[in-house]
């Protein structure tokens, strides 16, 4: 019979053995090949207890297989090693785990130290090197397939409060197991699969502040995760398409990886090419990942489904193409590869549907990329080039109106003033026909005073630029413009219109009106030669569209006429109650200060119906009758500029 060899690990030193004694969980090793000696020494008693703190491990190793091992003895070579890392005895741990004699045992049963030695590296104590190296020497030792299931394990239970040490410390080891093995694309899926899972669980940084504290660790968790990559995209890299099908199944993994990052943390995430982060370098080493198994960023973007691709058109993919076409756009990453013979217009309205998406978000990170990737999208195409025929795709309406919603509903500010800048850059890029159109819809479907204000002032500036020498058109000037006028000069309610609430849209019609009064010869001038380039026997400007405007402002004064008159009263009478609710109030006062007795049974004749004191509620409406004031003088100036125009022409 061949005589056991002994390796001993030995956490300090003592004298003496005791067969049979208790290990760290209670287990007895009698006829176990793993033995655990207490050290009887009478100055080293654990509290508590008769159990000695210095415990010498005899593991004797016999000519067994290497699958001979009871569970027993997995479990006992575990404890022994939780207590020796406890025990501040990493050093000796490495020294028997790199022993020759004890290779045997170390693959068999050295991925159960993959927890306690990991835990330890988290820690960062003062073992902190010999732990690596242990850890090191494992990942080339043990079997890779049962480090693999070990790792995956310790990846699936990680703490919340550890989550970014794990990652760090386990993915180089994770790495060089996978390396290790024949086939890598199942193990590489499985352990990104794993990762990402983990790293979505960390919050994704708000500011720059917190991007540079990195206080749960999703900046190092990312950039560890780029490291990870990288040996596998530089294998599908240096592929030459004479291997087996494997580069091509490594290139779906890592396909899935990228999609997977660019939805989470990189869609979440505030990326500025001025300042370039931690996640703004992830985001660069993804695009360069996707470009190495993907080749064409426009395919992916724009034109080819890929094969066998079920998850092509669900909602987290698109988002994930959403946030492609902003790093590429916005961010000009990898922005070589993309191919400069499209034309801005097929790029915007490829851009359409992922700036859709974003917008229909109410997260502000996706928000803003929605914002910017519009703006991005529409600065390459020409001033006034959009034709009306893009109106009629329902994506060109859709976004507009998700516009308006933003500056509407949203309650953040910058949010709401970008918005107006992304409005008006699109109205910007419309033709002539085209913005006809479109402010036709946006004073039918907004109902929003803001809004359809902002819209009468920029049909302002078009009939203004149209009057410019050679930039007349029938949209504007001509026999098309009457239709859309009726929709400007129009009271929603009749005379019972909230004027207040619809303030802005009515000031901005009154504005219209005066200028087209005040410019009525050119305007004139240029309806004229703008309808005979249309028709040679269409009726007069002057006894047609002119007579169409003065028609819409006649009614149109005399309905808000009416209207302002019933705002005024009501407003007035408000005021003359308020006041009358103040004298109240001042008598019931001095009442109560001669007869203080009387204080509990005073009541009070008018129940406030709104929580602004009554000195706020004084100036809501003192502004409300400066207002109708505004809007009676620009009514008066309006019928004064006719009237001077009626004598001139007489």
């Amino acid at each position: 019979m061949t005589k056991p060899s002994v390796q001993s690990l030995h956490p300090g030193r003592g004298r003496g053995s005791a067969k049979g004694v208790e290990g760290p969980r209670g287990h007895v090793s009698d006829c176990s090949r793993i033995k655990a000696e207490c050290c009887r020494c009478g100055d080293r008693r654990v509290e508590g207890g008769g159990t000695h703190k210095y415990l010498t491990i005899n593991i004797c190793q016999r000519d067994t297989p290497d699958g001979g091992w009871t569970a027993e003895d997995h479990q006992l070579f575990k404890d022994i090693t939780i207590t020796c890392l406890a025990q501040g005895q990493s050093a000796q741990l490495l020294t028997f785990l790199q022993d020759v004699k004890n290779q045997g045992i170390v693959r068999s049963m050295g991925c159960n130290l993959l927890g306690p030695i990991a835990n330890e590296i988290v820690r960062k104590q003062k073992s902190l090197g010999h732990c690596e190296a242990a850890m090191t020497h494992l990942t080339k030792t043990c079997k890779p397939n049962e480090l693999l299931r070990g790792m995956l394990e310790l990846i699936e239970d990680i703490d919340p409060d550890v989550i970014a040490d794990t990652i760090t410390a386990l993915t180089p080891h994770l790495q060089t197991v996978i390396l290790l093995m024949e086939d890598k694309a199942a193990p590489l899926g499985l352990a990104l699969s794993a990762l990402q899972k983990q790293i979505s669980r960390l919050p994704v940084p708000y500011t720059q502040q917190h991007e540079e504290e990195d206080q749960y660790g999703l900046c190092r968790s990312c950039s560890a995760l780029a490291e990870f990559v990288k040996p596998f995209v530089e294998e599908v890299q240096s592929d030459d398409g004479k291997t087996s099908a494997a580069p091509g199944d490594l290139k779906a993994e890592l396909y899935n990886f990228c999609i997977g990052c660019l939805r989470e943390p990189l869609l979440q995430s505030q990326l500025d090419q001025s300042r370039k982060s931690q996640l703004w370098f992830f985001a660069t080493e993804i695009m360069r990942t996707l470009l190495a198994v993907r080749k064409n960023i426009p395919d992916l973007l724009f034109y080819i489904r890929p094969r066998r691709s079920i998850l092509w058109d669900n909602p987290e993919t698109k988002e994930s193409r959403a946030c492609i076409a902003y790093l590429l756009f916005v961010q000009h990453i990898a922005m070589e590869s993309f191919p400069a013979v499209l034309s801005p217009v097929f790029i915007l309205e490829r851009n359409m549907e992922y700036i859709n998406l974003l917008l229909n978000r109410k997260d502000e990170s996706f928000l803003l990329k929605g914002l910017e990737l519009y703006a991005k999208s529409l600065a390459y195409v020409q001033d006034r080039s959009l034709p009306v025929n893009l109106l009629g795709l329902e994506i060109f309406y859709t976004v507009p109106q998700n516009l308006r919603k933003i500056l509407t509903d949203c309650p953040m500010q910058h949010l709401r003033e970008r918005a107006l800048q992304v409005f008006q850059l699109f109205i910007n890029k419309l033709d002539a026909e085209a913005k006809h159109r479109f402010f036709r819809c946006m004073l039918k479907t907004s109902s929003h005073a803001g809004v359809e204000g902002f819209v009468i002032k920029n049909i302002k500036n078009e009939v203004k630029f149209s009057m410019e020498p050679g930039k007349g058109n029938g949209w504007f000037l001509g026999a098309e413009f009457p239709s859309l006028l009726e929709l400007v000069l129009t009271l929603q309610q009749g005379a019972e219109t909230d004027l207040l609430h619809g303030m802005d849209r009515i000031m901005e019609s009154l504005n219209l009106l005066r200028f087209l009064l005040i410019r009525d010869r050119e305007w004139k001038r240029n309806v004229s030669h703008s309808i005979s380039a249309v028709t040679s026997h269409h009726p007069s400007p002057q006894s047609g569209v002119w007579a169409e405007l003065c028609r819409l402002k006649r009614e149109y004064l005399k309905m808000l006429r009416v209207s302002l008159s019933i705002s005024r009263a009501y407003y007035a009478g408000e005021v003359k109650a308020l006041r009358e609710d103040h004298k109240l109030k001042a008598k019931e006062a001095r009442v109560t200060a001669k007869s203080t007795g009387l204080v509990k049974n005073l009541t009070v004749r008018h129940k406030k119906d709104s929580d602004m004191s009554p000195e706020v509620q004084y100036q809501v409406l003192q502004s409300a009758l400066v207002t109708f004031d505004l809007m009676e003088s620009l009514i008066v100036r309006i019928e004064e500029i006719t009237e001077e125009k009626a004598k001139i022409q007489n």
